[in-house]
């Protein structure tokens, strides 16, 4: 791309050059100046118009930076099938419960899932899911017996652990639970910013917030830690899975949910980043989806 934006100043450099040549050396500028063009062509090619603006900032030492999905999408133009894999398309298939069972993000797309996650799109993506799950907590009619409750997963639904997945491949690599839990058991994860929004409403409303989780039960304390730093509290259930248990997390989490049901409360909303948080008898009377192209859990 360095190289295409030199070419194409060289070209303006040319066409000004030439006006002050010789008409007898008009034929071979001419040649010179096509040629120029026919090379600037192909290498432009394959690159948008926002690209190019994005590359040529970097070859005028702007420091390069992780951008926002929208400026690498260009019109007309696969930016995201480069290297054979269609980015784009695999993260709506995996959004839509087309894609499963993966076990890792394809590596041609680290970058297209890089700037997904840490530019803008994602945090937009979960702006409209939670904006939906708060228009539709305004519908709510409780019965003001206190029995109302709310679903949370944790991980990439109400912590994020993006600071974890940029150093390891935004899911490229495979997982690697022992990386993995020490990162865990640092207390680190961040709030995801619109859960905790659709969570302060429930708590105000008097619905109880349920965490079921797919940690296990000895990072019980970390995760109460972290969770509390982070603003979250006043949860009625911290649910962490249990040691020995080798069921799929759908059997877990909507065995889980059952019980809670069978103790008498009504699940009002349940969300998670994973599939596998939604589905399930009894799912709940709403669900919601927030995205991760990151990993699949099923």
């Amino acid at each position: 791309m360095a190289a295409a934006t030199q070419v194409y100043l060289s070209l303006g450099s040319t066409q000004s050059e030439g006006s002050a040549r010789s008409s007898r050396a008009a034929p071979t500028m001419a040649m010179a100046r096509m040629l120029i063009l026919l090379v600037a062509m192909a290498l432009l090619g394959s690159c948008s118009a926002s690209e190019l603006t994005t590359r040529r900032g970097q070859a005028m030492d702007v420091a390069p930076v992780i951008h926002p999905l929208r400026q690498l999408l260009g019109s007309g133009r696969e930016l995201a099938s480069r290297g054979g894999v269609p980015c784009d398309s695999w993260m709506l298939g995996v959004e839509a419960h087309n894609v499963r069972d993966w076990k890792t993000v394809p590596a041609n797309c680290e970058g297209y899932v890089g700037h997904y996650m840490l530019g803008s799109h994602y945090r937009r993506d979960s702006k409209v899911v939670v904006d939906e799950a708060l228009a539709y907590v305004d519908t709510l009619k409780l019965a003001g017996k206190g029995k109302e409750v709310w679903v949370f997963d944790i991980d990439e639904t109400t912590l994020s652990n993006l600071p974890y997945y940029a150093k390891h491949g935004f899911g490229t690599k495979p997982f690697n639970a022992t990386s993995f839990n020490a990162y865990v058991l640092e207390g680190s994860a961040l709030a995801l910013p619109e859960t905790k929004r659709l969570y302060k409403k429930l708590l105000s409303m008097g619905v109880k917030p349920v965490l079921l989780t797919g940690r296990t039960e000895d990072q019980r304390a970390i995760t109460v830690a972290n969770l509390l730093h982070q603003g979250f509290s006043g949860w009625m259930n911290l649910l962490l899975k249990q040691p020995g248990f080798k069921g799929s997390a759908v059997a877990y989490k909507s065995g889980e949910r059952q019980k809670l049901q069978d103790a008498g409360y009504v699940i009002v909303g349940n969300i998670g980043d994973q599939w596998s948080d939604i589905l399930g008898a009894p799912e709940g009377t709403r669900t919601f989806k927030l995205p991760d192209p990151m990993y699949y859990i099923g």
